[in-house]
Protein backbone atom coordinates (compact mmCIF):
# COMPACT_ATOMS: atom_id res chain seq x y z
CA UNK A 1 0.00 0.00 0.00
CA UNK A 2 1.58 3.34 -0.99
CA UNK A 3 -0.09 6.95 -1.11
CA UNK A 4 -2.67 6.61 -4.06
CA UNK A 5 -2.40 9.16 -7.46
CA UNK A 6 -0.38 11.32 -8.70
CA UNK A 7 0.87 12.03 -4.99
CA UNK A 8 2.55 15.56 -4.44
CA UNK A 9 5.98 15.28 -3.16
CA UNK A 10 5.27 17.50 -0.24
CA UNK A 11 2.20 15.29 0.64
CA UNK A 12 5.09 12.60 0.98
CA UNK A 13 7.03 14.70 3.08
CA UNK A 14 4.34 15.49 5.06
CA UNK A 15 3.59 12.08 6.06
CA UNK A 16 7.19 11.50 6.46
CA UNK A 17 7.16 14.39 8.67
CA UNK A 18 3.95 13.02 10.89
CA UNK A 19 5.44 9.63 11.11
CA UNK A 20 8.52 10.16 12.46
CA UNK A 21 6.69 12.59 15.27
CA UNK A 22 5.29 9.52 15.93
CA UNK A 23 8.19 7.42 16.32
CA UNK A 24 9.98 9.98 18.63
CA UNK A 25 7.10 10.04 20.67
CA UNK A 26 6.95 6.67 21.08
CA UNK A 27 10.47 6.47 21.48
CA UNK A 28 10.99 8.76 24.23
CA UNK A 29 7.77 8.70 26.15
CA UNK A 30 7.57 4.84 26.26
CA UNK A 31 10.78 3.14 25.59
CA UNK A 32 13.37 5.53 26.51
CA UNK A 33 11.02 6.50 30.00
CA UNK A 34 10.93 2.92 30.72
CA UNK A 35 13.53 1.46 29.65
CA UNK A 36 12.43 -0.68 27.08
CA UNK A 37 15.55 -1.14 24.59
CA UNK A 38 13.57 -2.39 21.18
CA UNK A 39 16.82 -2.37 18.64
CA UNK A 40 17.46 -0.59 15.90
CA UNK A 41 19.64 3.17 16.49
CA UNK A 42 16.75 4.31 18.57
CA UNK A 43 17.64 1.24 21.08
CA UNK A 44 21.27 2.01 20.83
CA UNK A 45 20.63 5.75 21.64
CA UNK A 46 18.60 4.41 24.61
CA UNK A 47 21.58 2.56 25.80
CA UNK A 48 24.65 5.42 25.38
CA UNK A 49 22.11 7.75 27.40
CA UNK A 50 21.95 5.15 29.96
CA UNK A 51 25.69 4.49 30.14
CA UNK A 52 26.33 7.75 30.19
CA UNK A 53 24.43 8.87 32.70
CA UNK A 54 27.43 9.37 35.45
CA UNK A 55 29.71 11.54 32.61
CA UNK A 56 26.85 14.08 31.10
CA UNK A 57 23.58 15.19 32.97
CA UNK A 58 20.62 13.06 32.23
CA UNK A 59 23.06 11.17 29.98
CA UNK A 60 23.78 12.18 26.34
CA UNK A 61 20.37 12.92 24.85
CA UNK A 62 18.79 10.69 21.97
CA UNK A 63 19.19 12.83 19.30
CA UNK A 64 22.47 13.33 19.54
CA UNK A 65 23.33 9.35 19.59
CA UNK A 66 21.28 9.40 16.69
CA UNK A 67 22.78 11.77 14.15
CA UNK A 68 26.09 10.72 15.52
CA UNK A 69 25.68 7.26 14.11
CA UNK A 70 23.81 8.09 10.88
CA UNK A 71 26.09 10.65 9.91
CA UNK A 72 28.83 8.25 8.60
CA UNK A 73 26.12 5.42 7.83
CA UNK A 74 24.76 8.33 5.01
CA UNK A 75 28.18 9.69 3.76
CA UNK A 76 29.59 5.41 3.28
CA UNK A 77 25.95 4.68 2.08
CA UNK A 78 26.45 7.56 -0.46
CA UNK A 79 29.36 6.51 -1.90
CA UNK A 80 28.76 3.31 -2.07
CA UNK A 81 25.42 3.21 -3.99
CA UNK A 82 24.99 7.05 -4.39
CA UNK A 83 22.66 9.68 -3.14
CA UNK A 84 19.55 8.52 -5.04
CA UNK A 85 20.09 5.87 -2.23
CA UNK A 86 19.90 7.81 0.78
CA UNK A 87 17.85 10.84 -0.29
CA UNK A 88 14.39 9.97 0.94
CA UNK A 89 16.04 8.41 4.11
CA UNK A 90 18.02 11.25 4.62
CA UNK A 91 14.66 13.70 5.07
CA UNK A 92 13.11 11.01 7.64
CA UNK A 93 16.38 10.74 9.82
CA UNK A 94 16.68 14.14 9.96
CA UNK A 95 13.22 14.36 10.98
CA UNK A 96 13.30 12.21 13.36
CA UNK A 97 16.22 13.59 15.04
CA UNK A 98 14.86 16.78 14.89
CA UNK A 99 11.59 15.63 16.66
CA UNK A 100 13.68 13.80 19.51
CA UNK A 101 14.93 17.22 20.04
CA UNK A 102 12.48 18.81 20.61
CA UNK A 103 9.80 16.60 22.33
CA UNK A 104 9.71 17.06 25.92
CA UNK A 105 10.88 13.86 28.79
CA UNK A 106 7.79 12.52 29.40
CA UNK A 107 6.71 9.00 30.21
CA UNK A 108 3.28 7.35 29.15
CA UNK A 109 3.11 5.06 31.66
CA UNK A 110 4.34 3.50 34.37
CA UNK A 111 3.31 0.22 33.63
CA UNK A 112 5.65 -1.76 32.06
CA UNK A 113 2.88 -3.86 29.94
CA UNK A 114 0.86 -0.55 28.83
CA UNK A 115 3.70 1.46 27.58
CA UNK A 116 5.21 -1.81 25.80
CA UNK A 117 1.51 -1.80 23.94
CA UNK A 118 1.12 1.53 23.39
CA UNK A 119 4.75 2.16 22.72
CA UNK A 120 4.50 -0.66 19.90
CA UNK A 121 1.58 0.46 18.28
CA UNK A 122 2.59 4.45 18.31
CA UNK A 123 6.21 3.23 17.16
CA UNK A 124 4.63 1.36 14.26
CA UNK A 125 2.26 3.22 12.81
CA UNK A 126 4.56 5.43 12.74
CA UNK A 127 7.18 3.26 10.35
CA UNK A 128 4.35 2.42 8.33
CA UNK A 129 3.57 6.40 7.57
CA UNK A 130 7.40 7.16 6.95
CA UNK A 131 7.18 4.11 4.69
CA UNK A 132 4.04 4.77 2.82
CA UNK A 133 5.49 8.39 1.90
CA UNK A 134 8.13 6.67 0.28
CA UNK A 135 11.04 6.95 2.93
CA UNK A 136 12.88 5.16 6.10
CA UNK A 137 15.02 6.83 8.85
CA UNK A 138 18.28 5.27 8.07
CA UNK A 139 19.48 2.78 11.16
CA UNK A 140 19.52 -0.41 11.02
CA UNK A 141 18.01 -0.81 7.71
CA UNK A 142 20.61 1.09 5.60
CA UNK A 143 23.26 -0.40 8.03
CA UNK A 144 21.97 -3.97 6.72
CA UNK A 145 22.09 -3.12 3.37
CA UNK A 146 25.70 -1.62 3.35
CA UNK A 147 27.14 -5.08 5.06
CA UNK A 148 24.43 -7.31 2.72
CA UNK A 149 26.44 -6.04 -0.01
CA UNK A 150 30.29 -7.89 1.15
CA UNK A 151 27.89 -10.48 2.25
CA UNK A 152 25.70 -11.34 -0.16
CA UNK A 153 24.92 -14.99 1.33
CA UNK A 154 22.92 -13.35 4.25
CA UNK A 155 19.77 -11.57 3.42
CA UNK A 156 19.29 -7.91 4.59
CA UNK A 157 16.34 -9.09 6.86
CA UNK A 158 18.71 -11.83 8.82
CA UNK A 159 21.14 -9.14 8.98
CA UNK A 160 18.87 -6.54 10.54
CA UNK A 161 17.65 -9.35 12.51
CA UNK A 162 21.25 -10.30 13.91
CA UNK A 163 21.62 -6.49 14.83
CA UNK A 164 18.39 -5.44 15.91
CA UNK A 165 18.47 -8.93 18.41
CA UNK A 166 21.91 -8.22 19.25
CA UNK A 167 20.94 -4.02 20.92
CA UNK A 168 17.90 -6.06 22.49
CA UNK A 169 19.87 -8.98 24.04
CA UNK A 170 22.63 -5.79 25.32
CA UNK A 171 19.53 -4.00 26.71
CA UNK A 172 18.26 -7.33 28.88
CA UNK A 173 21.96 -7.28 29.91
CA UNK A 174 21.73 -3.27 30.74
CA UNK A 175 18.06 -2.72 32.16
CA UNK A 176 17.09 -6.45 33.08
CA UNK A 177 15.90 -9.54 31.76
CA UNK A 178 12.39 -8.46 32.90
CA UNK A 179 12.28 -5.14 30.77
CA UNK A 180 13.77 -7.12 27.88
CA UNK A 181 10.93 -9.73 27.52
CA UNK A 182 8.53 -6.31 27.41
CA UNK A 183 10.98 -4.81 25.13
CA UNK A 184 10.67 -8.02 22.87
CA UNK A 185 6.35 -7.55 22.95
CA UNK A 186 7.10 -4.06 21.30
CA UNK A 187 9.21 -5.04 18.40
CA UNK A 188 6.35 -7.83 17.83
CA UNK A 189 3.74 -4.93 17.90
CA UNK A 190 5.57 -2.78 15.90
CA UNK A 191 6.35 -5.56 13.33
CA UNK A 192 2.94 -6.46 13.11
CA UNK A 193 1.05 -2.87 13.22
CA UNK A 194 3.65 -1.13 10.36
CA UNK A 195 3.44 -4.53 8.20
CA UNK A 196 -0.51 -4.10 8.58
CA UNK A 197 -0.33 -0.59 7.72
CA UNK A 198 1.78 -0.71 4.55
CA UNK A 199 0.38 -3.88 3.45
CA UNK A 200 -3.71 -2.69 3.51
CA UNK A 201 -6.32 -2.89 7.11
CA UNK A 202 -8.74 -3.67 4.29
CA UNK A 203 -8.74 -7.83 4.63
CA UNK A 204 -10.66 -9.48 1.72
CA UNK A 205 -10.65 -13.57 1.22
CA UNK A 206 -8.71 -14.71 -1.93
CA UNK A 207 -10.89 -18.09 -2.77
CA UNK A 208 -9.85 -20.79 -5.28
CA UNK A 209 -12.51 -23.70 -6.34
CA UNK A 210 -11.78 -26.83 -7.99
CA UNK A 211 -15.37 -28.46 -8.71
CA UNK A 212 -17.17 -30.55 -11.63
CA UNK A 213 -19.39 -27.78 -11.63
CA UNK A 214 -17.74 -24.39 -12.48
CA UNK A 215 -20.68 -23.15 -14.25
CA UNK A 216 -23.09 -23.24 -11.67
CA UNK A 217 -20.60 -22.19 -9.17
CA UNK A 218 -20.20 -19.46 -11.40
CA UNK A 219 -23.34 -18.18 -11.56
CA UNK A 220 -23.97 -18.32 -7.99
CA UNK A 221 -21.14 -16.21 -7.31
CA UNK A 222 -21.62 -13.53 -10.45
CA UNK A 223 -25.52 -13.57 -9.20
CA UNK A 224 -26.24 -13.98 -5.43
CA UNK A 225 -23.06 -12.51 -4.36
CA UNK A 226 -22.76 -10.27 -6.78
CA UNK A 227 -18.89 -10.59 -7.47
CA UNK A 228 -16.85 -11.15 -10.31
CA UNK A 229 -15.18 -14.93 -10.69
CA UNK A 230 -12.82 -15.75 -13.03
CA UNK A 231 -12.05 -19.61 -14.83
CA UNK A 232 -8.62 -20.61 -15.10
CA UNK A 233 -7.46 -23.75 -16.72
CA UNK A 234 -6.17 -26.59 -14.71
CA UNK A 235 -5.12 -30.17 -15.28
CA UNK A 236 -5.52 -32.65 -12.01
CA UNK A 237 -1.60 -34.63 -12.14
CA UNK A 238 -3.48 -37.40 -10.04
CA UNK A 239 -6.13 -38.07 -12.55
CA UNK A 240 -5.26 -36.37 -15.61
CA UNK A 241 -8.75 -34.59 -15.49
CA UNK A 242 -8.51 -30.96 -17.39
CA UNK A 243 -10.46 -28.92 -14.83
CA UNK A 244 -11.64 -25.00 -14.76
CA UNK A 245 -10.59 -23.60 -11.76
CA UNK A 246 -12.49 -21.21 -10.32
CA UNK A 247 -11.21 -17.74 -8.86
CA UNK A 248 -12.90 -14.89 -6.96
CA UNK A 249 -12.35 -12.72 -4.06
CA UNK A 250 -14.80 -12.15 -1.54
CA UNK A 251 -15.24 -9.83 1.84
CA UNK A 252 -15.00 -11.81 5.06
CA UNK A 253 -18.31 -11.43 5.73
CA UNK A 254 -19.16 -13.18 2.14
CA UNK A 255 -17.26 -16.20 2.47
CA UNK A 256 -19.94 -17.81 5.12
CA UNK A 257 -22.50 -17.51 2.40
CA UNK A 258 -19.72 -18.54 -0.53
CA UNK A 259 -19.05 -21.84 1.26
CA UNK A 260 -22.84 -22.97 2.46
CA UNK A 261 -23.77 -22.30 -1.61
CA UNK A 262 -20.41 -24.22 -2.93
CA UNK A 263 -21.80 -27.12 -0.45
CA UNK A 264 -25.35 -27.12 -1.61
CA UNK A 265 -24.25 -27.29 -5.38
CA UNK A 266 -21.14 -29.40 -5.10
CA UNK A 267 -20.39 -31.03 -1.57
CA UNK A 268 -17.22 -32.61 -3.31
CA UNK A 269 -15.71 -28.97 -4.21
CA UNK A 270 -12.17 -28.50 -3.42
CA UNK A 271 -11.97 -24.95 -2.10
CA UNK A 272 -9.09 -22.91 -0.98
CA UNK A 273 -9.30 -19.77 0.91
CA UNK A 274 -6.24 -17.06 1.68
CA UNK A 275 -5.87 -13.60 2.71
CA UNK A 276 -6.20 -10.78 0.08
CA UNK A 277 -4.83 -7.36 1.26
CA UNK A 278 -5.96 -4.14 -0.11
CA UNK A 279 -8.37 -5.58 -3.05
CA UNK A 280 -8.66 -2.25 -5.68
CA UNK A 281 -11.43 -2.36 -8.22
CA UNK A 282 -15.02 -2.58 -8.45
CA UNK A 283 -16.78 -3.90 -4.83
CA UNK A 284 -13.57 -3.00 -3.05
CA UNK A 285 -11.33 0.03 -2.69
CA UNK A 286 -12.60 2.17 -5.69
CA UNK A 287 -9.33 3.76 -7.53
Amino acid sequence: MKLAGKRSVWLEYLVIFLGTGLMATAIKACFDACGLVTGGFSGAAILVKEWTRGIVENGVPLWVTNLSLNIPLFILATKLKGFSFVKKALVGDMTLTMWLAVLPEWKLSDDLLLSSVYGGIILGVGIGLVFLGGGTTGGTDMLAAIIQKYMRHYTIAQIMQFIDGSIVLVGMYVFGIRKGLYAIIAVYLVTKVSDGLIEGLKFSKAVHIITDKPEAIARMIIHDLDRGVTGISAKGMYSGQEKLMLYCVVGKKELVQLKEKIDEIDPKAFVIVGDAREVHGEGFIER
